[in-house]
């Protein structure tokens, strides 16, 4: 199949070019600009520029687009641009998708678990009901943006994903270096589910995603068990020969971090299970921590 990735320069669309040939497809990347490659099809976000004759041909989307939310302080002017680079690009993307004469079979809509807001606890899968907050609200927003591709009859996954584990980029690429040198340990009480999936798996969840048509709505792209912070802290610590006793207190992280985006990002409790991906028989290359570990590593498991 012609996929065609937006995003495809980002953390999670580097990976899953090669992952996408490898399985025999053939990706597309849908750039900001001229395109300057074969392989290129150009869009402008800001003008509302998509042509549908430029997309003829295309079996699949994989719409991986948006600002990063970890990458500055929460502003209220970066936060509109964190949901508005969501929205904008998505509403684009589908309105070109179901202008087309022959739309695409399917559209993996990049989202995530923070729909699912601050929730202890609970055992949270693709029925559990939006939560609070700032990310469920831009996730929601989202979603809906991307809804019109589905009642158009393009089946439209919600690619809903939890923390992206690899030992360079994302969130653990920033953590790394500090337990590397002793410097690790739990983030505020440590009691806090999160929820995560190995980077390769992300791939290989789009590329099922993509291929399988029993998939279609809310889509959990996270390993099968969740772990408190506390967890994930002592087995990266055990992982890297590394003390994990520094633990940084809640007010600290809202200093350095901003208070809203500290709670959202790494002291938000998300106990988050894959249900979908399990019922359509996918298998997890790493589907706990103690897996995992030795890839963030760069070692083999033994």
């Amino acid at each position: 199949m012609k996929v065609l990735v937006s995003g495809s320069s980002g953390f999670i669309g580097r990976a899953l070019l090669p992952a996408l040939e490898a399985a025999g497809h053939e990706p597309l990347h849908l750039v900001r600009g001229p395109a300057e490659y074969e392989d290129d099809i150009s869009w402008d976000i800001a003008a509302g520029r998509l042509e549908p004759e430029s997309l003829r041909g295309i079996d699949a989307v994989v719409h991986l687009a948006g600002a990063g939310i970890g990458d500055h302080r929460w502003t209220d002017e970066y936060k509109r641009e964190i949901l508005d680079s969501r929205v904008r690009s998505t509403k684009l993307l589908v309105r070109a998708l179901t202008a087309m004469d022959v739309p695409p079979a399917v559209l993996v809509s990049g989202s995530a678990i923070g729909f699912y807001g601050d929730r202890g606890d609970e055992e949270l899968t693709e029925d559990s009901a939006r939560g609070a907050g700032f990310l469920a609200n831009v996730v929601r927003a989202w979603e809906t943006a991307a809804a019109p591709a589905a009642a158009a009859g393009i089946r439209t996954v919600y690619l809903r994903s939890g923390l992206v584990l690899a030992p360079k980029g994302g969130t653990l690429g920033q953590l790394l270096p500090l337990f590397k040198l002793g410097l690790g340990g739990p983030l505020g009480n440590g009691r806090q589910w999160w929820s995560w999936i190995a980077l390769d798996d992300e791939v290989r969840a789009i590329v099922h995603a993509i291929e399988t048509t029993m998939i279609e709505g809310p889509l959990n792209a996270t390993a099968p068990q969740p772990v408190t912070n506390g967890e994930f802290t002592k087995a990266l610590g055990r992982a890297l020969h590394r003390p994990t006793f520094l633990r940084t207190p809640a007010p600290a992280l809202a200093a350095v971090l901003g208070g809203e985006r500290a709670h959202e990002l790494v002291l938000a409790s998300q106990r988050v299970v894959p249900r979908a991906l399990e019922r359509s028989g996918f298998v997890f290359e790493f589907p706990t921590v103690a897996d995992v570990m030795p890839a963030l590593r760069g070692r083999p498991r033994t």
